[in-house]
């Protein structure tokens, strides 16, 4: 297959194009500069769009940019941040692929559409929850449907949720403080922490390259855990206590709308999707994605 990616830089992007590449596909990346090698495109959505040639005879087309949310405290300025490097960049690449009548597009998306699901166990059958990041993900997904409305583009939205990796990711950001000794649950620690590896996001996007699957996907493993549960896991992990509790209203202090929808908010979300379909997980539970990130 020909596959295009854009967004190939990110954890998710550079893993997903060794894995294809290792299997024999051929992969073209869109980037936002000038290109480096033979297999880079150049693209600007605000300015020349894509490059037809970029795009021509593509089996396939797995759209993995945006800032990343958990990056920043969230002024207004950043909102705006985020939803530009999404909403825009989509419409204008969704629509290029659609004109250009390549049977696929993977979107990227994200769990936070269901926001605060509680003790909810949340499918791809649910509707948005509240927050920003409901919103946001909200407008995303109809920036795709609405720019591949009466195409024959097949459109899936991979709503991931956080990725454990040795590579960084949500790891990366705790595992120092975890290191030291400064593991902490968050609030009372019984929200719902939904995950999944970096394997089974590449092996979950490559699944839905070729199956006949359209419209939101959870890209969640079937075992979401209590967030005290994967601080004590992490912290076990790396040979080290997770003593600490954090308010939830030190956590708001500090991070704002951010800690109180990525930290605090319970996400109970589940593959209903990938599992309907015989999807299986290699990292079904956390005690082997664990094992799995630290390498």
């Amino acid at each position: 297959m020909r596959i295009v990616v854009a967004g190939s830089s990110g954890l998710i992007g550079s893993a997903l194009v060794d894995s294809l590449r290792s299997g024999g596909h051929s992969v073209a990346r869109l980037v936002r500069r000038e290109p480096y090698n033979d297999d880079e495109f150049s693209w600007d959505p605000e300015s020349f769009g894509v490059p037809p040639d970029s795009i021509a005879g593509a089996d396939a087309v797995v759209n993995l940019g945006g800032v990343s949310v958990g990056g920043w405290r969230w002024t207004g300025s950043f909102k705006q941040e985020l939803r530009d490097s999404r909403i825009t960049p989509t419409e204008v690449l969704a629509e290029a692929v659609a004109m250009a009548g390549v049977p696929v597009l993977l979107n990227a998306s994200a769990t936070g559409f269901y926001g605060n699901t509680g003790d909810h166990i949340a499918t791809e059958a649910d509707h948005a929850g509240d927050g920003f990041l409901a919103e946001l993900v909200t407008e995303w997904e109809a920036a795709a449907t609405e720019a591949t409305k009466g195409y024959d583009t097949r459109v899936a939205f991979l709503r991931t949720a956080p990725v454990l990796s040795s590579r960084g990711g949500i790891l990366g950001k705790l595992r120092l403080p975890f290191q030291l000794g400064l593991g902490a649950q968050f609030g009372d620690g019984r929200q719902y922490f939904s995950w999944i590896s970096l394997a089974d996001e590449v092996r979950a996007i490559e699944y839905l390259l070729t199956n006949d699957i359209a419209g939101p996907v959870n890209l969640a493993a079937p075992e979401p855990v209590r967030f005290k549960e994967f601080a004590r896991q992490f912290a076990h992990s790396l040979h080290r206590p997770a003593l600490l509790r954090i308010p939830g209203a030190a956590a708001t202090i500090v991070g704002g709308e951010m800690a109180r929808e990525m930290i605090l908010y319970s996400q109970r979300v589940v593959p209903a999707v990938l599992s309907d379909h015989g999807f299986t997980f290699e990292h079904p539970t956390l005690t082997t994605a664990l094992e799995y990130a630290r390498g």
